[in-house]
């Protein structure tokens, strides 16, 4: 009571008046501190947080305590919940029933508790969030792992208090023969803290804890060898370690957790299949997540969605368009949604009734330390049991040597308490042993039965030497707990369910893609996607050849090139900017499909244009990307400059007022430098004349133009090689590099080409050899394939031979090689003039697409400035 006629200052004090009652005046804020203290401890001690030693909170002991007080063991009959309910309300748990029922009903749940702890018989809830039937319908009985716990707890091996009442008693641990608080986990939240274990694999566990007996000494590093991580009840994956190492170091960490997927082949595409979950994750809440995200459009590749889980397992298929990327859609997945979450590690337990944040070392060393309390304990109960035989066994022993003599002595009793005490005088036997011999059947004096006595008698003596010895050697008490361990781990240990896989930083989701060869085609609109080589079959030169895109009769392709499915493009746009982009992140098309945009894919601005792509694996200091510029500029730069990847880009040059980039190359050593022009003229130049220059520059000159004159094509090159022009009109020609002369940088070149009206204006320049084919693509998306060897070798200033056969209005836009690896004569044969419209006219031959580095999109300007 507070009395609010004075507010002192020093501690309160008791007053008589008020009629004979006792006032106690005190300050309003020191009352509520202490009442908020004593409940704040009540909430912590006795229903949030759980024992480090039996991993149980009050509530799920008292449950597990009352079932087995009413022998509802395995192998006894089910009884109703509703009756384990009543039963903990009415002698243990002074509080409501749907917080007993719902704490039964998780420890039932094989989705909650990696090793269930009551085995249940009903509806008792599923991993969809569907709640458990009420307490009247269902029935539940311990599981065999739960009686392990309960083991020997009536041999006086822990402490018992009274209940709420004082009618009955409580234990206040159970003996706990497994390490329940890391199997199983533990979450909770108190006043002013929280604890949130994750469940761990048994047989882990217990090696952890046997190497602990075996070598106290045992290193940090060396425990987290043997506890590798979580084992969920739901399985999926753990992504990396660091999170492990710091909860299981510091007592606190954050793990992240991947859902298990798979990836299927089907007749409508591809699908990603998902069937672990992370834990505590409800599925049916996932799976309209994910539908909602497809409805709000930012997963765009996802055609279908539905679960298909059963019995037999969880099975959610996720079905994607047939141009999606099905590891991009699956890492969006996992970004977007629950398929990837994360467990907040807090290893928070009561210690000797006190909250401590512990470590995996001090959790596994507290429960040994209780195990070796429990087998002391356990071993002096059974030891006073087995002395009290001995000394019973040993009166009987005596009376049976002198059996004459005792039943003359009871005969001639009045009654059995004067027997009793003839016959204590008499033998010099205790009570217990007189009263012993008085119960003693007749049939004990058989010689058989005399002769189990005394074996009975030598065995229980064997029984206390040996329980004395156990209690005089520590190093016996921790055999028999190790033994014990390890008989659990035999009888209820099982697999790992939880993958420890790398870390999100460190998963590299191209470890899961094969590096295949790819062709790779961009239209003049922005459209991209890549391809197999093998979906283009060898053709004869001047061939019909086959259709690599349907396009708009706006749009047509302008850039083919080949790279390697883990190659990086550095997308370049005529602006000097440059984006990056995995080759495998590029949708998979067929030959007549677009593709999808590339400012979809990457964060150019729409009204940038595509200048070049080239493939890159490593951004290394000692390969240079050189630069070539429409009016004639080139730049020398370390690839390493542009290495630092970011999602909106970089200027990877400067461009004037009217200039525009047209071509990027990574440059070798020694190699020369050649450009081209519109108009048929070339220069061929040393690399070392383009001296090596910083990323924000415009350059230097490379070719001096005459009039309307543009460079079209960029070359680098080896004396070695060939130089093949291609023209507009389908005319094309190889000419040896000799015949260009080397000048230097700056000057007006030489004739590539003689341009006449029937070649039209040049459009491509490549450095081939006769061991690789050639790819010709065209405005309106056809493509040929043929041998570069087949193309004559001629001079400098000729025009050329048919390259391809062009529709009426059509015209040869870009061209790309292809290096044959396993070349049959007989593939190049019979096929001039045969239009294909797909590989199975004719065999095709084993070929893979060039994409080191040194190769890149030999791209042409041209028709889109008539």
């Amino acid at each position: 009571m507070v009395d609010d006629t004075e507010l002192p200052t020093d501690d309160a004090q008791p007053s008589d008046e008020g009629g004979g009652q006792r006032v106690l005046t005190r300050l309003l804020e020191d009352e509520m501190r202490e009442s908020f203290i004593d409940y704040s401890m009540s909430v912590i001690v006795q229903r949030a947080l759980p024992d480090v030693r039996d991993g149980l909170k009050p509530v799920h002991r008292r449950i597990l305590y009352a079932m087995s007080e009413l022998s509802l063991t395995p192998g006894r009959p089910y009884k109703k919940s509703a009756t384990v309910v009543g039963d903990v309300l009415g002698k243990y748990h002074p509080h409501g029933d749907s917080a007993v029922y719902d704490s039964m009903v998780r420890m039932v749940q094989d989705f909650s508790l990696r090793y269930p702890l009551v085995d249940g018989q009903g509806n008792f809830g599923s991993i969809d969030g569907d709640s458990a039937a009420a307490y009247r319908y269902t029935e539940a009985r311990l599981t065999r792992l739960a009686t392990e716990l309960l083991e020997d707890i009536d041999k006086e091996t822990v402490r018992f208090v009274p209940n709420f009442d004082g009618q009955k008693e409580e234990p206040t641990v159970l003996p706990a023969k497994v390490p329940n608080l890391l199997i199983n986990g533990s979450s909770g939240i108190a006043v002013g803290m929280a604890t949130n274990i994750p469940p761990h694999n048994l047989r882990e566990v217990v090696d952890a804890c046997i190497a602990l007996i075996d070598d106290p000494e045992l290193s940090q590093e060396e425990l987290e060898a043997i506890v590798k991580g979580p084992d969920f009840p739901t399985g999926g994956l753990v992504c990396g370690r660091q999170g492990v190492v710091d909860a299981y170091r510091t007592g606190r960490g954050r793990v992240v957790m991947r859902a298990r997927t798979h990836i299927e082949e089907h007749e409508r595409g591809e699908r990603i299949i998902v069937t672990e979950l992370p834990f505590m994750v409800n599925k049916a809440r996932l799976v309209e997540q994910i539908a909602q995200l497809v409805r709000d459009k930012k997963l765009d590749s996802i055609r279908d969605l539905r679960d298909e889980s059963d019995r037999d397992g969880m099975r959610i298929v996720i079905e994607l368009k047939r141009d999606a990327v099905p590891y991009v859609v699956l890492n969006r997945l996992f970004k977007h949604t629950q398929m990837q979450s994360t467990f907040g590690t807090i290893l928070l337990a009561l210690v000797d009734g006190v909250p401590r944040v512990l470590t995996l070392r001090q959790i596994l060393k507290y429960f040994l330390d209780h195990r070796h309390e429990v087998v002391v304990r356990r071993t002096e109960y059974d030891l006073g049991k087995a002395k009290d035989r001995e000394h019973i066994l040993e009166g009987l022993k005596i009376a049976v040597d002198n059996i004459d003599e005792v039943i003359k002595i009871i005969r001639a009793s009045r009654d059995s308490d004067s027997a009793s005490t003839t016959l204590q005088e008499r033998f010099g036997l205790s009570e217990r042993q007189a009263k012993a011999i008085l119960d003693m059947r007749l049939a004990r004096l058989t010689g058989l039965e005399m002769e189990k006595l005394e074996a009975e008698l030598a065995e229980i003596r064997a029984t206390i030497a040996e329980l004395e010895s156990i209690l005089a050697s520590h190093e016996k008490r921790m055999g028999i707990i190790a033994d014990e361990l390890r008989a659990m781990a035999d009888q209820h240990g099982n697999e790992r369910r939880t993958e420890i896989a790398g870390s999100v930083g460190d998963f590299n989701m191209e470890d899961l893609i094969p590096d295949d060869d790819m062709v790779i085609t961009v239209s003049r609109q922005g459209y991209i996607k890549r391809q197999s080589v093998d979906t283009y079959r060898a053709q004869r030169r001047g061939g019909r050849g086959l259709r690599g895109m349907t396009t708009k009769d706006e749009d047509w392709i302008e850039h083919i090139f080949s790279a390697s499915a883990h190659d990086t493009l550095m997308i370049f746009t005529r602006q000097g900017q440059c984006y990056w982009l995995k080759v495998w992140q590029i949708p998979e098309g067929s030959r007549q499909s677009r593709g999808r945009p590339i400012v979809n894919l990457v964060s150019m601005a729409r009204d940038e244009e595509l200048a070049a792509v080239v493939p890159v694996r490593e951004f290394s200091e000692d390969q240079y990307l050189l630069f070539a510029t429409r009016m004639g500029k080139i730049k020398k730069t370390a690839l390493a400059a542009y290495g630092n990847i970011r999602s909106v880009g970089l200027n990877a040059i400067n461009i004037r007022e009217g200039d525009r980039l047209i071509d990027v190359k990574i440059i070798e050593p020694e190699s020369q430098i050649l450009l081209a022009t519109r108009k048929g003229m070339a220069i061929r130049f040393p690399e070392s004349d383009a001296r090596p220059m910083g990323r924000a520059t415009e350059g230097v000159r490379g070719i001096n133009l005459r009039g309307d004159d543009y460079v079209i094509g960029l070359v680098t090159t080896r004396e070695d090689a060939n130089l093949l022009v291609v023209t507009e009109l389908g005319m094309g020609k190889r000419t040896e590099v000799d015949a260009y002369r080397l000048q230097g940088r700056g000057g007006y070149g030489v004739i590539n080409v003689k341009v006449t009206e029937r070649t039209g204006e040049v459009v491509a320049i490549k450095a081939v050899t006769d061991e690789e084919q050639l790819m010709v693509i065209t405005r309106k998306g056809v493509v040929n394939r043929q041998a570069v060897s087949e193309i004559r070798t001629i001079g400098r200033a000729t025009q050329g031979v048919r390259l391809i056969n062009l529709d009426k209005g059509d015209l040869v836009m870009d061209v790309a090689r292809v290096v044959v690896e396993d070349e049959d004569d007989e593939l190049l044969e019979g096929a001039e003039g045969v239009e294909g419209l797909d590989g199975e006219d004719g065999a095709e031959p084993v070929a893979s697409v060039e994409g080191g580095a040194d190769e890149g999109a030999e791209g042409a300007e041209g028709v889109d400035e008539e």
